[in-house]
């Protein structure tokens, strides 16, 4: 058997006159007198290599009446290609069948929409538009490591089964081990979690920060990049119930330097898509340009817009400024901007796309808006908090200083009407060699999203998980 070689390297080197074996899945085929065409995709690249083959072939005939999505192992020369569109092609010498396809194959050549691509999972990386954006969802993690490796951070694997509810938002699924249809009770009637495997309730994590801030307070720097999980009953095109987070951690770090690491974080992100996927970007470009066009809607090019973020200055404005700007903006707003609300997405596009007409980082907010851990600022009422807005979205990253102080994060814990003793660790390191700190949190689905255009969440993680939907 030849040794395979990826279209994107034949692409690359463009060795003509080669003989090379490659192998891939018939993006269309099309037959003439003389001779045939096939496309070929392997993955590899956004790239498709056109394959010429005649009737000289013993299996022509066969080959010929392939159809979309077949599998083949196509041995042939490269060859300058005579046509537009393409540097190079293949003359092809023999061609294996290694998978046919039948009618029944649910990708044909004509558009797809995207939600039934949704129910074709497993198939839909074979697409255009889907193999462009896991290539990008790759190239995005590499970015991630290399961002933070570069600056000194170690990457950290935080537990995914915790006995905390990080967020206190009690959003969180339950782990067990129990017989469900035979659930231990107590004299109470209450779950007995002392049946349970760990002898407590246990859940799925929603953040890997509690156990990042430890190894910060040892190791200096550290970075989660892991799943996590939501039990929020939320169907919106910005929810996912199984998420990855990518949260980095640092001692002897205040908020402003923490803000400065998050834009030089997003501003890297871009850049490093723009120089490893270009080809990628500008299939995603073409995609709604032409959705755009279908929908007779006006067409905004996402590639500019990241542009235009990764050369800007991320702006400051804290929640208070924010709120009077848009309390005497004149815009009509759905929710009305009040202080000690939550700013909802509106308010934080309208803060970027309009007011600075770039990226914000809005700081200070008020306390009861937010987490118990961040740390409070003298006036009693607020935190030293962040939010990272950028154009086409709104808020993608958050994050805050930590409180050191002992004695604040105690009486924060108890007016939350929270359960200190889970917290026992982590209020500890309050009492042993207690520093500054800081970090912050971005969900990479939602990076992804904004860097891609797309408009739905489930369209940029592999397999969606969401309310009624646990396929795949």
């Amino acid at each position: 058997m030849s040794k395979r070689t990826l279209i994107k390297d034949i692409f690359q080197n463009k060795p003509i006159g080669e003989n090379l074996c490659v192998k891939g899945w018939l993006r269309s085929i099309r037959n003439s007198k003389n001779f045939s065409f096939m496309v070929l995709n392997d993955g590899s690249a956004q790239s498709t290599l056109q394959i010429v083959f005649d009737p000289n072939m013993s299996n022509y005939d066969e080959v010929s009446k392939l159809l979309i999505g077949s599998c083949v192992s196509v041995e042939g020369e490269v060859v300058e290609s005579q046509g537009k569109g393409q540097s190079v092609e293949m003359q092809a010498k023999n061609i294996e069948i290694l998978g046919s396809n039948d009618e029944s194959y649910p990708l044909q050549k004509k558009a797809t929409s995207l939600e039934f691509l949704r129910e074709q999972a497993h198939l839909r990386p074979r697409t255009n538009l889907f193999g462009a954006i896991f290539r990008i969802r790759h190239h995005m993690a590499m970015a991630t490591h290399q961002f933070f490796g570069d600056r000194g951070f170690y990457y950290l694997n935080s537990p995914i089964l915790t006995a905390v509810d990080a967020e206190g938002a009690g959003e969180m699924f339950n782990v067990t081990t129990m017989d469900l249809g035979n659930i231990k009770k107590t004299d109470k009637g209450e779950v007995d979690f002392s049946k349970e495997y760990f002898g407590k309730q246990t859940s799925l994590c929603v953040t890997g920060q509690l156990e990042a801030e430890c190894f910060a307070m040892g190791m200096g720097a550290v970075y989660t990049f892991g799943p996590t999980f939501r039990a929020e009953n939320s169907n919106t095109p910005r929810h996912l119930s199984e998420f990855w987070m990518i949260e980095p951690e640092m001692a002897f770090m205040d908020l402003d330097g923490n803000a400065e690491l998050a834009a030089d974080y997003i501003k890297f992100l871009i850049s490093y898509v723009f120089e490893k996927a270009p080809d990628e970007m500008q299939a995603i470009s073409n995609y709604h340009k032409f959705q755009a066009k279908q929908n007779k809607e006006e067409f905004v090019d996402h590639i500019a817009v990241l542009e235009k973020v990764k050369n800007s200055k991320f702006e400051k404005i804290t929640y208070t400024e924010a709120i009077d700007v848009l309390s005497t903006s004149g815009k009509k707003f759905d929710f009305k901007p009040e202080w000690g609300v939550e700013l909802q997405t509106e308010h934080e596009r309208f803060l970027a796309e309009e007011h600075f007409n770039g990226p914000v980082i809005v700081t200070d907010y008020p306390k009861d808006c937010k987490a118990f851990y961040m740390k409070q600022n003298d006036d009693g009422k607020t935190v030293r908090a962040m939010d990272v807005l950028v154009p086409g979205v709104g808020e993608i990253i958050g994050g805050s200083q930590r409180e050191e102080d002992l004695g604040k994060l105690l009486k924060r814990i108890e007016e939350m009407g929270m359960d200190k003793e889970p917290l026992w660790w982590y209020i500890e390191l309050r009492k042993f060699g207690t520093a500054e700190h800081s970090g912050f949190g971005l969900g990479f689905e939602r990076a992804i999203r904004y860097i891609t255009g797309m408009k739905n969440i489930r369209d940029v993680i592999p397999f969606a998980r969401t309310p009624n939907n646990c396929d795949f």
